[in-house]
């Protein structure tokens, strides 16, 4: 048996960070999942988020090498996931993934198994989630917001939708018990 590509979606502020997070720290509670670390072309300054920082020379080396199982663009910046990370895949083991909305339909082409988890937030907590990081301008995060409102019509290809009005816990062990109940 193989295991699955996992493929988290939703807006920034929506907790998928947080969602992977309770993932990696909480093996005992599903060891048969791998959380996947993305190459990004940006420092590596958040801890909430870690992964391999390159510069998008060197993300674009990596590229053309065929380094990576998956990339895309968002934001004005590289995102990719090595071939490495998904080979957890071939022992069973299922493989979580922070995705892009945007790049779901090739995702789900290149991994026809994959389950894409859309996660939202009601769009209050999303705007306090992105004031609190800092790392946008107040005119910058609402244009951010009607991008997560118009890009909502992904659901449609998600297999499983997971509201993130709760805490870290209540989110991830929903996730969790969605990936139990179709293993």
């Amino acid at each position: 048996m193989s295991g699955r590509l996992i493929y988290l979606i939703g807006p920034s502020g929506a907790g998928k960070d947080t969602v992977l997070r309770w993932f990696r720290d909480h093996p005992q509670h599903c060891p048969w999942v791998h959380v996947a670390r993305r190459t990004i072309s940006r420092s590596a300054g958040d801890p909430h988020e870690p992964h391999e920082a390159v510069s998008a020379v060197e993300f674009q080396r990596l590229r053309e090498h065929g380094d990576f199982a998956l990339h895309w663009e968002a934001n004005t910046l590289h995102y990719g996931v090595r071939h490495t990370e998904l080979r957890p895949m071939e022992r069973g083991i299922d493989v979580l993934v922070n995705g892009s909305r945007r790049f779901l339909p090739q995702a789900r082409r290149r991994y026809p198994d994959l389950v894409a988890a859309y996660l939202t937030v009601p769009p209050h907590i999303q705007r306090a989630r992105l004031l609190a990081r800092g790392r946008e301008t107040p005119e910058a995060i609402e244009a951010r917001l009607a991008r997560s409102a118009h890009l909502a019509a992904v659901i449609g290809q998600t297999d499983v939708e997971l509201v993130n009005d709760g805490t870290p816990e209540d989110i991830a062990r929903k996730l969790l018990q969605h990936l139990l109940a179709t293993r």
